[in-house]
């Protein structure tokens, strides 16, 4: 276990873990949206100061825009054409709406900075491509986020599915039943849109989805049914898919953002031929069920109840940790956790299943 002791670190001890490195000018960031999400990734580079230095804070928004800039310090812009010309940073970090991300991180590669991308990439495939392929024109890293990977509990499934200590692994089930009331999507007039926002899905699961191909591996196809079934909003608030990996697995995923009073749970099971685990917890943060036919090598119980507190302890902080990729990146040439041909992958199967929805058919992959 001491493997996911760097990944598991809760905040008060991750402060120093990279401390060894050797120290390099900072990375200059400049931040595109001010709102909810937008938090973590300011409190992400307060965290690595010293490696980091935030120089400007842009939204259409003047009480957003003003107060970010108050509050850390950095000059304030009302559009990303303005804080381009007027700024230089080195890494454009784009927390808008997703519908807006391809055009704001195209304009940035073109203006020589790196990209951070909050989840999704964008709300349609072939505008996530055109990201993709105008940074690797640029020669600039496309930085996709997908924190949920650092959770120690998917840290520790990843290891035994890599491992190969399922054996063939025949059945996975994800649940996602969350909440999310009609007052958080008239908070914004863009939630809940096609074409800013996306629905249960695109937004508030594709994390989950995520994990359908880094876990898993590549699918083969899908089919989907979507709902808007109590929101007033233009896109799903409920869903179902069914899924058939390369490998033969067969698997499904059921969302809801109706789940009444408050979020019930995001839960995984994985069913092999020598293995099985459930994940799960409101965020499969919980280790319920971990059995494998190689018994002398499973964690003991007081390791996994070790590791389901490094997750409460850790939830929360993954964009710190994601920063820390970031940052080791571009200062010392590690290897990108998460770039946008990855990010592709989650958006190409969200990408399929609105179009099996809408189609009534399955649909193959890759699109």
């Amino acid at each position: 276990m001491a493997a996911l002791g760097l990944i598991a670190t809760a905040d008060p001890q991750f402060t120093h873990h990279l401390s060894h490195l050797v120290k390099s000018t900072p990375i200059t960031f400049a931040l595109v949206g001010c709102g909810r999400v937008a938090r973590q990734h300011l409190r992400a580079l307060r965290h690595h100061s010293g490696r980091a230095e935030l120089i400007a804070v842009c939204d259409p928004d003047p009480e957003r825009r003003r107060a970010a800039s108050l509050e850390h310090g950095a000059p304030e812009f009302a559009s990303l054409e303005v804080l381009l010309k007027d700024t230089r940073p080195d890494v454009l970090i784009l927390t808008s709406p997703s519908g807006l991300h391809p055009e704001q991180a195209i304009l940035g590669a073109q203006r020589g900075c790196h990209i951070i991308c909050e989840k999704p990439i964008a709300t349609h495939w072939e505008d996530g491509l055109r990201m993709v392929e105008a940074c690797e024109a640029a020669d600039k890293t496309l930085f996709i986020v997908k924190q949920l990977r650092y959770n120690p509990t998917l840290q520790l499934l990843k290891n035994a599915l890599d491992a190969q200590r399922f054996g063939d692994v025949h059945l996975i089930d994800i649940d996602v039943f969350w909440t999310r009331p009609q007052d958080y999507y008239d908070a914004e007039d863009w939630r809940g849109t096609r074409k800013l926002d996306g629905g249960a899905f695109l937004n508030q699961t594709s994390h989950y989805i995520d994990l359908l191909s880094w876990l898993f591996g590549p699918v083969a196809d899908v089919h989907a049914f979507t709902a808007t079934l109590g929101r007033k909003i233009e896109v799903e608030d409920s869903g179902v898919l069914n899924l058939r990996w390369r490998a033969g697995t067969l698997g499904s995923m059921s969302v809801t953002m109706l789940t009444y009073p408050e979020n019930l749970r995001a839960s995984m099971t994985i069913a092999g031929s020598r293995g099985t685990a459930v994940l799960g917890g409101k965020a499969c943060d919980q280790i319920e069920t971990w059995r494998f036919e190689d018994a002398n090598t499973s964690a003991p119980d007081d390791d996994i109840d070790a590791i389901n507190q490094q997750t409460r302890d850790f939830y929360g902080n993954g964009h710190l940790r994601y920063y820390a990729n970031v940052l080791d990146a571009l200062q010392h040439g590690a290897p990108v956790d998460v770039d946008g041909r990855e990010g592709l992958k989650s958006l190409e199967i969200i990408e399929a299943a609105y179009r099996s929805a809408r189609l009534k058919t399955s649909v193959e992959l890759p699109l």
